[in-house]
């Protein structure tokens, strides 16, 4: 239905077409014309449509709650990996690397929204999905993309809901594994991984059952809290007996990939972008220099900056892949720390589960008009219930989910919006000396950089995890 409706609206008032074709000499040669008016001035100067002013919310997030959500997708267990991160590249070039990276994430964020904005105007609708704008973008691009636009919405979907229900089976045994090592701990037993796995399927459903982003910013805001006292209480632990500096590496080279690739898949969180910002009350606020995406990933850059450095610092050659594996268990702030993660991780588990609902429900929303609201809870029961079994067959899913994720986010996150941005700007031109297009193949350059170095690394995580005895 939605398809059609972009055909049907390819007709209707919008920013004229600014490349001419003409054929001198019996050759095709293009000539660009400047734009007099974005399409946003074009379609106000008209006053018939303002998407912004239509988008109709029965629940809308404010900027604050917009900022929680996207903080606690950003700031996921990826963050403890840093300070191993900053061991791969040291102390000085961490920081300027830490920093860059950020830098291309938020601004492939940044991209797809903008363009997003774009495109409301062109097609005349209030709201878009990623996978929307980007079938959106090659339908209303030059003739030669058109045919193209059913397969970049498709390849969107299928990555995004792979990456993200598979995070969520990964954080399902995440959090048991945490309790499973606190339990060998306290009680001196040890319990089945599997059957912790079980045990979180009624709580996981409750919190899946949060009908939408409005109601589910207080749990954010709870993981928040969680993951920043369990921060906190772990930089208590980086700040003890720090050594001088000059005992670590300035600049490690040889694994800079390794760095990257961990980075990367840390930061990024470009499937959660677009439901927040169709969610917001003012979506306008979420772009700028002091909007909602650039406070919260420039919070997130420092975090990750301040952890990566410290960890590395205090440990050395001795940093683990997670941190809070270096923590002193036998003490009990280190045992708080492992609780908090893992509620943390719990109650982070709603707004994972969401972008994978989103995408499901989009697509059979229009064959239950029946009773639509007993459906989708009896879907979000079924996709939470196959999120578990999918956990408890392979508890060891992790590195599994790292080789996904290396393919589907430096695709998704990386490649796919500057595709995006090339083609929406096809017709208006790359600005003065194309710097968008030097500016997109630069990024376009990293993320198969980060498809390949994450790929390996992912490999060598699952040779060196059935290396090990399977968990019971």
């Amino acid at each position: 239905m939605e398809f059609f409706c972009i055909l049907q609206d390819s007709g209707s008032k919008h920013a004229p077409q600014e490349m001419e074709q003409f054929l001198p000499g019996g050759k095709v040669m293009y000539k660009i014309q400047p734009s007099l008016k974005s399409d946003a001035e074009h379609a106000l100067a008209n006053n018939d449509f303002d998407p912004f002013a239509m988008r109709d919310n029965e629940h809308p997030t404010t900027d604050n709650e917009t900022l929680t959500h996207l903080l606690k997708a950003s700031l996921g267990t990826g963050i403890l990996g840093m300070p191993f991160a900053f061991m791969c590249s040291g102390l000085i070039t961490g920081i300027f690397a830490t920093i860059f990276t950020a830098f291309i994430c938020t601004h492939c964020s940044y991209v797809l929204v903008k363009c997003g904005h774009k495109l409301y105007y062109r097609t005349r609708r209030t709201k878009m999905t990623f996978a929307e704008i980007a079938e959106a973008a090659f339908l209303k691009g030059p003739k030669w993309c058109r045919g193209f636009a059913p397969v970049a919405k498709f390849s969107i979907l299928f990555g995004l809901f792979l990456t993200y229900f598979g995070t969520c089976s990964v954080y399902t045994v995440i959090v048991a594994s945490n309790f499973e090592q606190l339990f060998a701990h306290w009680t001196g037993t040890d319990i089945s991984l599997r059957m912790l796995i079980c045990c979180l399927l009624i709580p996981l459903i409750l919190i899946a059952w949060v009908p939408n982003l409005k109601y589910l910013a207080p749990v954010s805001m709870v993981a928040n809290v969680f993951m920043g006292l369990g921060l906190g209480i772990t930089f208590y632990y980086l700040v003890q007996d720090l050594p001088p500096l000059e005992q670590r590496n300035y600049s490690v080279m040889s694994t800079l990939p390794q760095f990257f690739s961990i980075t990367i898949f840390a930061m990024e969180a470009i499937g959660v972008v677009m439901p927040l910002e169709n969610n917001m009350k003012t979506p306008q606020s979420f772009l700028g220099i002091c909007g909602v995406l650039s406070q919260g990933m420039s919070g997130v850059t420092l975090i990750y900056m301040l952890l990566g450095f410290l960890g590395y610092l205090r440990y050395g050659a001795g940093t683990q892949e997670s941190i809070t594996l270096n923590l002193p268990i036998e003490e009990w702030p280190a045992q708080a720390v492992k609780l908090l993660i893992s509620l943390a991780v719990y109650c982070t588990f709603g707004l994972q589960f969401f972008v994978c609902l989103e995408i499901v429900w989009d697509g059979i929303k229009e064959k239950c008009k029946k009773r639509p609201t007993l459906v989708n809870y009896v879907l979000r029961t079924v996709m939470v219930t196959a999120a578990v079994v999918l956990a408890v067959a392979v508890p060891k899913i992790g590195p599994f989910m790292g080789l996904i994720g290396a393919f589907c986010f430096s695709i998704l996150g990386l490649i796919f919006p500057v595709v995006i941005e090339l083609i929406v700007h096809w017709e208006t031109g790359f600005g003065k000396y194309n710097w968008i297009l030097w500016k997109n193949i630069l990024i376009t350059i990293c993320g198969c950089g980060a498809l390949i170095f994450g790929s390996l690394a992912a490999i060598k995580d699952i040779l060196k995890a059935y290396e090990d005895p399977a968990p019971q």
